[in-house]
């Protein structure tokens, strides 16, 4: 089995909402990157890194790829922002 390394990329935000807007903006920069897994972005309280808040919906959509909008978006997944 090949081992994995997971980075961990500490950014500071002064409320929940801006902090998930953040991971979200660099979640999806990443995708220029064929390795990195935006999907799994998660936010927390620097006092409460143990209780972590997704980012993204990132439920499979058909042919594997992962949703992309957040976790509560109203409508269908996507892997683009709507317009």
């Amino acid at each position: 089995m090949t081992r994995r390394y997971v980075i961990h990329l500490p950014v500071v935000a002064v409320d929940l909402p801006t902090a998930q807007r953040l991971a979200r903006v660099i979640g999806r920069w990443t995708l220029i990157m064929p390795w990195a897994d935006p999907g799994e972005t998660t936010v927390s309280a620097e006092d409460a890194q143990g209780v972590r808040h997704r980012v993204f919906c990132d439920l499979r959509m058909p042919g594997g790829r992962r949703c992309l909008l957040h976790t509560d978006h109203d409508g269908p997944c996507a892997r683009r922002l709507r317009r």
